[in-house]
C-alpha cells in the first residue's frame, strides 16, 4: 500500500437471511449491488447459523427468542451482493449447538467468505481473520455481547482443552440511584432474606468480592449511588484487554483493521423513557468505551450493530467509529422449521406451523419487529481511504419494506424520497452530538474527514 493507494470498505449491518436475494432485478437494487461489488471489502454481521434444516436438532433455548437458519446454498447470494467478510459469533451462532458453530465456519470457508468471532476455543474465536485484496490486507476482529453462557468459547490451559464457541464480550450492568433508594434496597434485602442468602453463599465458598460502600448487590443486580437515576454499563476488564490485544496484533499484520462489535445493549437518557427499542438514541457506555480503545489500538474502523436501527457516526482520532449500522437483511418471518419450545412459548399446539408462530409473535404485524416501522428504515456505510487516511464516509439509506407483504419485506432496497430523508436526518441528528457533520447530497449522507 502506497501513500496514494485508494481503498473502499463497505459496512453492512445484521444479516438474517432465509431466502434468496439474488433473483430481484429493480434497477436501483442492481445499482447498489454493483457498487458493493466494486468495493475492496464488504463487511456484514452474519447473525444466523449456516445449516441445513433438520440435519441436526436445534439447541434448546428455554428463554425463547428467534431461531435463525440460513441454508448453506444461500451463501452464494451474499457473494453475489459482494459480501466477503463477516462476523459470525453473535446471538444465533449456536442455534444448532456447537456443531452448528463449526458448520457455519465450514460453510463460510467453502463460500470464500472470511469470518471472525467463533472458533474451537477462545484464542481462535478472538483471533483476527484476514482478507487479501489488491489494495492491501484487511483484518477483522469480531466480538459479541449477545451469547448464552454455554456458547461462549472457553480458554485453553496447559492441562485442559478450551471450549468451542463465540468470542463473547462480558459486561456489568449498573443502576445508579439516590441515597434514599440505596438505603431502601439494603433494608428490603434484610427483610426478604437476600442478605442471609449472600452469607450462605460466602460460607459455601463463593469468592468474596470487595465492593465500595456506595455500591450494593440487590438480587444479583448492582446498584450504585449516583447524581441522578441512570442505567450504566462497564466492560469486563479481561475481555476489554484481550480483544484490544487482538486489534494490536491485527494492526501489525494488516494494512487495514476493522473491529466489529455486536450487542443489543443501549444507553443514554432515552433508555429510561423510550417505548420502543428504535426510540433509544445511544449505544451502551461500555460499547463506546471499547470502540474508542480499539481505535486507539490501531483499528481504522469500529462498527457496532445489534440495536437494529441506525445510530450515530463519529470520527474519532481521524477514524470511523460507527455506533450502530442497523440491519441489512431481515427475513426472520420466513423460516421453514422451528423447534418445539418456540411454539410452546406462545401456547401453540404440536400441529402449529411456522405461519402460526409468526402470527402469534407479531400479532398481525402490530407487535415486535413487524410493528415498528423504524426497524425497517436502515442504512449502510462506505468508507473511502487514501493511503493511511480516512477521506470520506458515505451513508446509504435503505428501505427494508415495512409496508410490503411478508414475502417481499426484509430485503435491502435503496430508500427514496421522504423515507431516505427521514433516515439520513435521524443519523445526522444523532451524529451531531459527537461533532460529526453529515451533509445530505442526492439522497446520501456524506462525512468529509479532514
Amino acid at each position: 500500500m502506497t501513500d496514494d493507494t485508494r481503498q473502499t470498505i463497505a459496512l453492512l449491518g445484521d444479516i438474517m437471511m432465509t431466502r434468496s436475494v439474488s433473483v430481484f432485478r429493480e434497477p436501483e437494487y442492481l445499482k447498489m449491488r454493483d457498487m458493493l461489488n466494486a468495493a475492496d471489502a464488504v463487511f456484514a454481521n452474519f447473525e444466523s447459523c449456516a445449516h441445513p434444516y433438520l440435519e441436526d436438532a436445534h439447541q434448546q433455548r428455554l428463554e425463547g427468542g428467534s431461531y435463525v437458519t440460513t441454508e448453506p446454498a444461500l451463501l452464494k447470494d451474499l457473494k453475489w451482493l459482494g459480501v466477503n467478510m463477516v462476523a459470525c459469533g453473535s446471538g444465533h451462532a449456536d442455534d444448532y449447538g456447537v456443531k452448528g458453530i463449526f458448520d457455519t465456519m465450514r460453510y463460510l470457508d467453502e463460500a470464500g467468505i472470511v469470518h471472525a468471532g467463533s472458533g474451537r476455543h477462545l484464542a481462535e474465536a478472538r483471533a483476527p481473520a484476514y482478507l487479501e485484496t489488491p489494495t492491501g490486507r484487511i483484518a477483522l476482529v469480531a466480538t459479541s455481547s449477545q451469547f448464552r453462557g454455554s456458547s461462549r468459547a472457553g480458554d485453553q490451559r496447559y492441562d485442559t482443552l478450551g471450549h468451542p464457541g463465540v468470542n463473547g464480550f462480558r459486561h456489568k450492568q449498573i443502576y445508579e440511584v439516590d441515597s434514599a433508594t440505596l438505603a431502601e434496597l439494603r433494608e428490603i434485602a434484610k427483610r426478604i432474606g437476600w442478605e442471609a442468602e449472600l452469607e450462605r453463599r460466602r460460607n459455601q465458598g463463593d469468592p468474596e468480592k470487595k465492593t465500595a460502600t456506595d455500591t450494593y448487590n440487590f438480587l444479583g443486580k448492582t446498584f450504585r449511588l449516583g447524581n441522578k437515576f441512570a442505567s450504566k454499563t462497564e466492560p469486563n476488564p479481561i475481555d476489554l484487554r484481550e480483544n484490544v490485544r487482538q486489534v494490536k496484533c491485527a494492526r501489525s499484520l494488516a494494512d487495514r483493521v476493522i473491529a466489529s462489535f455486536h450487542g443489543h445493549e443501549q444507553g443514554g437518557d432515552t433508555l429510561l423513557t423510550a417505548k420502543r427499542r428504535s426510540d433509544i438514541e445511544d449505544i451502551a457506555d461500555y460499547t463506546l468505551e471499547y470502540g474508542r480503545r480499539c481505535i486507539e489500538a490501531g483499528a481504522d474502523i469500529f462498527v457496532a450493530h445489534g440495536p437494529q436501527a441506525p445510530m450515530a457516526v463519529e470520527v474519532y482520532n481521524g477514524k470511523a467509529l460507527l455506533h450502530g449500522i442497523g440491519t441489512f437483511i431481515f427475513q426472520i418471518e420466513l423460516m421453514k422449521y422451528l423447534p418445539a419450545e418456540a411454539y410452546e412459548r406462545y401456547d401453540l399446539g404440536d400441529r402449529a406451523t411456522p405461519a402460526d408462530f409468526i402470527e402469534a409473535r407479531y400479532r398481525g404485524g402490530t407487535k415486535g419487529h413487524a410493528g415498528d416501522p423504524l426497524q425497517w428504515e436502515q442504512a449502510f456505510a462506505v468508507c473511502d481511504f487514501v493511503g493511511d487516511r480516512l477521506a470520506e464516509i458515505r451513508i446509504h439509506p435503505l428501505d427494508l419494506g415495512h409496508k410490503r407483504p411478508r414475502t417481499q419485506r426484509g430485503r435491502p432496497v435503496p430508500a427514496q424520497g421522504e423515507t431516505a430523508d427521514r433516515i439520513l436526518k435521524r443519523i445526522q441528528r444523532l451524529s451531531a452530538k459527537y461533532g460529526t457533520q453529515i451533509e445530505i447530497r442526492n439522497g446520501i449522507g456524506v462525512v468529509k474527514v479532514s
